[in-house]
């Protein structure tokens, strides 16, 4: 006598904005004349973190300023009005979820544009980001086309990108090796391997904010691996050099 085994498997329907498409990302080189002079305010409490995003939109001309919690956005926010804020939302005095409500619950908000800067990968996390105002979301690490793509999408901000050859992918990328590491200095890789073995996204792309910009293939090189959940890879490096 033989049996059927009927096997339910539980699938969840995607929307084609949570398909990250595959094109290569064409490289900014700087921003179109006669376009408005487009203020952007950062909001983090971690300094490399705002570091980051300045290190890659200052060069284009965008107007920036800082802020390392979200009372401090707000008194900015309300006398700068600024375009739009690349907002963390989990910070102390006050978090970016109390923060953009309370600047969206004005009518001059919604002015606004706020996009979330996250490092949860949770989808109901994403639902309660919208639900206190945000216009969007971006997981951290985050690529630069990703951020330049997004301040498209809500400020209409028109880009000049180079001719040359497209950014390698992910999977053209060579490899993390020992010897890409060992140009950072010993404390800087005892960091690294503390966070990669916590698991600790935030404080690893603080670590690859501290990376020169001369090696920055380097920190694309351990974007990827954070984005591709490697960070086993990144210790076992670290691992390998200290043992050599």
């Amino acid at each position: 006598m033989t049996r059927r085994l009927n096997l339910f498997v539980k699938t969840k329907i995607v929307s084609k904005e949570d398909i990250e498409t595959q094109e290569h990302p064409r490289h900014v080189i700087a921003l179109k004349p006669n376009q408005p002079r487009y203020k952007i305010l950062i909001v983090d409490d971690r300094p490399t973190n705002r570091l980051l995003l300045i290190k890659l939109l200052q060069p284009l001309g965008f107007e920036l300023k800082e802020a390392e919690n979200g009372k401090q956005a707000i008194e900015i926010w309300d006398e700068w009005q600024p375009n739009l804020i690349w907002m963390d939302m989990r910070m102390p005095v006050m978090d970016g979820y109390e923060a953009t409500q309370i600047i969206k619950g004005t009518i001059k908000g919604n002015a606004t544009a706020i996009i979330a800067l996250t490092a949860s990968v949770l989808e109901e996390e994403k639902s309660i980001i919208l639900s206190a105002g945000c216009d969007d979301f971006v997981r951290k690490p985050f690529r630069e086309s990703i951020i330049f793509e997004t301040m498209k999408k809500h400020l209409g901000v028109e880009y000049i990108y180079a001719e040359e050859t497209p950014a390698k992918t992910t999977s053209e990328l060579p490899n993390l090796t020992v010897e890409d590491l060992q140009v950072m200095p010993s404390e800087w890789l005892e960091k690294l391997y503390d966070a990669a073995k916590a698991l600790d996204d935030d404080s690893i792309l603080e670590l690859i904010g501290q990376i020169p910009v001369e090696k920055s293939l380097l920190a694309e090189k351990l974007i990827n691996l954070v984005n591709d959940f490697q960070l086993k890879t990144i210790r076992q490096l670290i691992e390998s050099l200290k043992s050599g």
